[in-house]
C-alpha cells in the first residue's frame, strides 16, 4: 500500500494515473498485473519537482546525467513480455536510472537485482525506493554489461538501455527456461527490442517490436 503523502493531487492523482492506465491499455497492453501495479505506483516520485505534472504522459523524461525515465508503455511492455513465461523468481534489471522500472517489477516478482553505472541516479532511486517500502530491490552501482555475476543465473533479464551489440557476460547468466528482453542498436539507428529465450539447446531470438532507448555505455561514474 502506498502511503498518502505520496499518493499525489492534481496532475499526480490517482485519477491521473486510471487514465494512463486506460491509454496503455487502448495500446494492446493486456497483463492486467502489470497494469495494476502501474495504476498504484506513484511514478511522480521518480522525476525531478518540476517534472511531476508529466509523470502520467505516456513518454519518456529526463532525469538528468543524459538519462531518461522510459515511456510508461515501454515499461508495461517490457514488464509482460517477462511474465509471458510465467512470474520469474528473480529479475536483473541493467540500468536502474529513475529507478521506476524496478519498482513496478518488485511488485510483480519476488527479488529485483538492479545495476546502475551513475552513482547519483542509484541513490536518487533507492531514495525512492525507500519512500515506498520496497524490500525486495538490491541494487549495486556497476558497469551495467556486466550483470550481476555472483547472484546469476536469473530467470529473467530486463535492459533498459541499447547496446549496439548484446554483452555477453548477460547471455551467460541467464538461466535455462529464461528471458532477456533487450534493446539493441546504435543511438540515432534503428533500435530493435529483442527478446532472447535460453533453451536445454542454445539461445533463441527474435524481434517484437522498434523502439528508442538512450545508449548502454561502459564504466561505472560519479
Amino acid at each position: 500500500m502506498i502511503s498518502n503523502d505520496i499518493q499525489g493531487i492534481g496532475m499526480t492523482s490517482q485519477r491521473t494515473r486510471d487514465r494512463l492506465v486506460d491509454r496503455l491499455r487502448d495500446k494492446g497492453i493486456k497483463n492486467e498485473s502489470v497494469l495494476e501495479v502501474i495504476r498504484t505506483t506513484p511514478r511522480h516520485i521518480f522525476v525531478d519537482e518540476a517534472m511531476a505534472h508529466r509523470a502520467y504522459e505516456d513518454t519518456a523524461l529526463p532525469i538528468g546525467h543524459g538519462q531518461t525515465i522510459s515511456q510508461p508503455y515501454i515499461v508495461a511492455r517490457m514488464s509482460e513480455i517477462l511474465l509471458e513465461g510465467g512470474t520469474p523468481d528473480v529479475v536483473l534489471e541493467v540500468g536502474t536510472g529513475s529507478g521506476y522500472q524496478s519498482a513496478i517489477l518488485s511488485r510483480l516478482v519476488p527479488k529485483v537485482y538492479t545495476v546502475e553505472r551513475i552513482s547519483a541516479l542509484l541513490q536518487k532511486a533507492r531514495d525512492a525506493h525507500r519512500k515506498m517500502g520496497l524490500m525486495n530491490v538490491f541494487s549495486k552501482h556497476s558497469d551495467g554489461s556486466w550483470g550481476w555475476e555472483p547472484n546469476a543465473p536469473y530467470a529473467a533479464i530486463m535492459v533498459t538501455a541499447a547496446p549496439k551489440t548484446v554483452p555477453p557476460s548477460l547471455l551467460q547468466q541467464l538461466a535455462v527456461g529464461g528471458r532477456m528482453v533487450i534493446p539493441v542498436g546504435s543511438s540515432g539507428g534503428v533500435q530493435e527490442l529483442k527478446l532472447y529465450l535460453r533453451t536445454a539447446d542454445g539461445i533463441e531470438e527474435s524481434t517484437l517490436e522498434i523502439v528508442n532507448f538512450v545508449p548502454l555505455l561502459d564504466g561505472a561514474v560519479r
